[in-house]
């Protein structure tokens, strides 16, 4: 529900909405800022306008490619989202692959109704709460590298799940181009060059992962090599048409029970059969006229709703994009909605009062906070763009799918099982280790977030979908930790309130905020007036080359347009 022009209009939100919160005088001085401007990256984005047919954006240009081939055998969107989505987990494997899970947001023309796939992975039943506490410390370093940070995957049962419901094609058509990617090899991008040789002495210490990602000498492959995963090729091709039994209680079961005892991991046979994805229901809030869908708990979208609804009706396209009037009210509401953040976690476990949340009265209260911010501790270290990916696909009925995926950290738990080229994950470092800890993401958890038997960790993947008079007109999602969250809401305000194209909307400079630690991060293709601008009004700023990755694909008849980041690489392939 959309706040009402009533409220938005009581002189308390005129105060917010007219001015920053922090130094409004400030503000007034550097009015010249409020022109809209583009600062986009040099490096344009892959965009493709195409007429009828549909759209793949993915963080990989091979797995683009191999969702659109599926769409041109005649598969739908969520065939084509599927074959990306394995063929990305081959050509882009210390993000994500069958080692790991996501989510899925799902549109279906024919019904016009949206469908949520929640197939993140879960704590295996021998876990505890205190399992990562030593010498009565928390060790947070033993959920981030090794086993006992490998979660039950839930990839391939997520894929089985959507296929069986939506999809028109077999497991094995699905799969096809990944099986080639890996079998016959794929040309490493600039982006998993950078990972391989940044955590190549980790890489040496498995010999799954030195095997294919390092040369004989030991020295890592480097953007441009030819990376082959021959295994991983034989596992996909080998679990048939039936790749859950397969997977969850066949020979992959076994192989992979057998590595995680050998190596004193938690993960059992009856975790793997016991392991079921969640269909669950999508939550959606009303934005400027538009109704933006996305993933409901343990995903974070309900947070990207929380910010846009405090930002609705404000005006903002008069401020301008990323001038610093317009870049003070984001940051404001950005740690606000990191704050509400906290109170998310699996609802199978907690009760997430998601409605509640997204109310006109309390999205009301999220603004009073940014209104009125309180000091936060001192900041630690900044975020990072970690594992995960997402993809974006459009079809010619109609169908609409945003999906990410993750092992979680880069090359996840640094641990591959050998004989099946699986990388496992290691999303247990998504749990709170112990209240106040930060996990690799620098955010603390929480007790709503604590480790229990089967539950999921709590995510900050958060794809989203958007109609207006009920059809979709664009969806985007991202990767990148918790900059998931803010570059989601960045790029979805670039295209509904300033009106940029996709191409315009990825490639602009991004700002992070999440509450703790106390400090923006901005990337550093952010003019240096505007930084200077910030500071002036009392930020403390951190300057990175990057915040994380996110695509966009806008949908009108008869034109697609989609917009993979440069700053991750990709391709945005339409036909």
């Amino acid at each position: 529900m959309a706040v009402s022009k009533a409220l938005m209009s009581m002189p308390r939100r005129i105060q917010f909405f007219a001015a920053c919160s922090r130094a409004i005088a400030l503000l007034l001085a550097l009015a010249l800022f409020i022109a809209p401007c583009s600062n986009a990256d040099s490096a344009a984005p892959q965009t493709s306008a195409v007429d009828v047919h549909g759209m793949v954006v993915s963080e990989s240009d091979d797995a683009a490619h191999a969702g659109v081939e599926i769409l041109k055998q005649g598969g739908n969107a969520v065939d084509a989202a599927l074959a990306t989505e394995l063929a990305v987990g081959v050509t882009n494997p210390a993000a994500c692959g069958i080692g790991g899970g996501g989510f899925m947001l799902i549109y279906i023309a024919k019904v016009r109704h949206f469908y949520a796939l929640d197939y993140r992975e879960t704590a295996p039943l021998q876990s505890r709460p205190d399992m990562y506490i030593r010498n009565g410390k928390p060790d947070e370093d033993l959920a981030r590298d090794g086993i006992l940070g490998v979660g039950v995957p839930g990839e391939i049962a997520g894929i089985d799940a959507a296929l069986r419901r939506f999809g028109t094609m077999k497991f094995q058509q699905i799969a096809a181009p990944a099986e080639k990617l890996a079998g016959d090899g794929y040309v490493a991008s600039e982006h998993l060059g950078k990972e391989i040789e940044t955590l190549a002495p980790k890489l040496k210490s498995d010999p799954g992962l030195s095997q294919v990602f390092l040369k004989p000498d030991g020295s890592p492959l480097k953007a441009g090599d030819t990376i082959v995963a021959k295994n991983l090729a034989a596992t996909l091709k080998g679990l048939g048409n039936d790749p859950v039994t397969n997977f969850y209680r066949g020979e992959v079961a076994a192989a992979l029970v057998a590595f995680m005892k050998a190596h004193g991991g938690l993960l059992t046979a009856a975790d793997l059969a016991n392991y079921r994805p969640d269909w669950r229901d999508p939550i959606h809030h009303r934005y400027e006229g538009y109704d933006v869908y996305a993933m409901p708990p343990p995903s974070s979208g309900g947070v990207v709703l929380e910010m846009l609804g405090a930002l609705d009706s404000g005006h903002l396209a008069g401020l301008g994009v990323n001038s610093p009037p317009y870049l003070a009210r984001l940051i404001e509401v950005m740690r606000q909605g990191f704050i509400d953040r906290e109170q998310y976690a699996d609802p199978s476990f907690v009760g997430v009062e998601i409605q509640k949340l997204l109310t006109d009265s309390h999205i009301l209260e999220l603004r009073e906070r940014a209104m009125h911010p309180k000091t936060s501790p001192p900041p630690p270290a900044a975020a990072h763009d970690h594992g995960t990916t997402n993809l974006l696909v459009a079809d010619k009925d109609g169908n609409v799918v945003a999906l990410t995926t993750t092992i979680n950290t880069v090359f996840g738990a640094k641990m591959s099982v050998p004989e099946l080229g699986i990388i496992l994950n290691d999303e247990m470092d998504d749990f709170a280790v112990a209240p106040g800890v930060p996990n690799a993401y620098h955010l603390e958890g929480e007790l709503a977030n604590q480790v229990r038997p089967g539950k999921r960790p709590l995510s900050s993947m958060t794809p989203i979908i958007v109609t207006k008079n009920g059809k979709p007109v664009m969806t985007t999602g991202g990767s990148g930790g918790p900059t998931i969250i803010s570059g989601v809401l960045q790029v979805a305000l670039n295209i509904l309130a300033f009106h940029l194209d996709a191409t315009s909307a990825v490639a602009e400079p991004r700002i992070h905020e999440q509450a703790a630690p106390d400090v923006v991060i901005v990337e550093q293709a952010m003019p240096a007036a505007t930084r200077s601008a910030l500071e002036q009004m009392g930020y403390k700023l951190k300057v990175v080359p990057n915040l994380g990755a996110v695509g966009a694909i806008t949908i009108a008849p008869a034109n697609l347009h989609g917009a993979a980041d440069p700053r991750k690489g990709g391709g945005a392939v339409g036909y």
